[in-house]
């Protein structure tokens, strides 16, 4: 049986954001992540350039519920009338009833932005819905793959070993590796957005995909890499960075807003010193393509530093 791995640019208009995967095994299918809606057309012209069809979809698989890896799953499962979406328990409750999702991120953009970033979000169906529990497995083809749940990005998401093409699936777990930025040398930073990060867990989960023993990493930010050691190195040492700024900060008695705002500054340095460690000097157009990622991460570690104080 034939075993094939394509990577699927989900936004082509900015490339090397988000990738899908399209998982061949004979005459079977399965994506891995689905980005928003709007990558719904990419998804489906992938499965036609590789002569396939949406009915042969048997899964959709989406690594976490945040909205760049599952807001376009009702999209395709819908476009794909045979497929069952396969998801951590935490995270398919939100895929079954995306109402609480759909309304704070609306809250957080405005309905006019929202609905131009992610589209329209839909309830999928529960009967074709399965979770997938620690160890759990499914069959494609002829392939066995299997799901380990990666706390510390997010306490609903799991990566997915695919032994038969020599990878991991890695979400968000093993941190963010555009293409762009690797002009230098491997540069690879920790994801910390909001509102789960778990500097202590966060490490284990890199352990976890290390200890698989794959070659590669398929991270969804972005395709393939091979270099999986140095990866995993950088990842850690901005997640230790990550966790001097939290432990700091749950010190004080600032606002949460005047946190964020004296964290992101940091951040800024600390990717401007990890990228010259990398070989790499970003320039204006790479600091505009980060401003996203630093703000999140930096909300997302507020939010680490107020809840820490608040419990302490």
């Amino acid at each position: 049986m034939k075993h094939e791995r394509h990577t699927v640019d989900c936004e082509p208009a900015h490339p090397g954001y988000v990738s899908a995967f399209l998982r061949i095994a004979g005459d079977e299918c399965a994506f891995v992540e689905c980005y928003t809606t709007h990558a719904l057309p990419h998804l489906l012209a992938a499965l036609e350039a590789h002569g396939k069809k949406p009915e042969q979809v048997r899964y959709v698989v989406v690594t976490h519920a945040h909205l760049d890896h599952a807001g376009g799953a009702s999209a395709l499962m819908k476009a794909c009338p045979n497929a069952t979406l396969l998801a951590h328990p935490r995270a398919a409750r939100h895929l079954v009833a995306p109402e609480k999702l759909v309304s704070s991120a609306t809250a957080v953009y405005g309905e006019e932005t929202f609905r131009r970033t992610y589209g329209t979000i839909e309830p999928i169906p529960e009967a074709r819905v399965r979770t997938l529990g620690e160890g759990e497995t499914f069959a494609l083809g002829a392939s066995t793959l299997r799901v380990f749940h990666t706390e510390g990005h997010a306490r609903h998401h799991f990566v997915v070993h695919d032994p038969d093409t020599r990878t991991v699936y890695t979400g968000d777990t093993f941190g963010l590796v555009y293409p762009r930025l690797q002009r230098g040398g491997t540069f690879a930073f920790a994801s910390t957005s909001p509102t789960d990060f778990d500097a202590s867990a966060a490490y284990a989960s890199i352990d976890k995909v290390l200890s698989l023993g794959e070659p590669t990493a398929s991270p969804t930010h972005f395709g393939d890499v091979t270099n999986v050691e140095e990866v995993a190195a950088q990842v850690r040492r901005f997640i230790a960075r990550s966790e001097e700024l939290v432990v700091r900060e749950a010190a004080t008695t600032a606002s949460v807003a005047d946190i964020q705002a004296r964290i992101e500054s940091d951040l800024r340095v600390v990717f401007d010193d990890a990228a010259k460690a990398a070989g790499l000097l970003l320039d204006a157009e790479d600091w505009a393509s980060l401003t996203l990622d630093l703000t999140l991460n930096a909300q997302g570690l507020a939010f680490a530093a107020d809840k820490r104080r608040k419990a302490s």
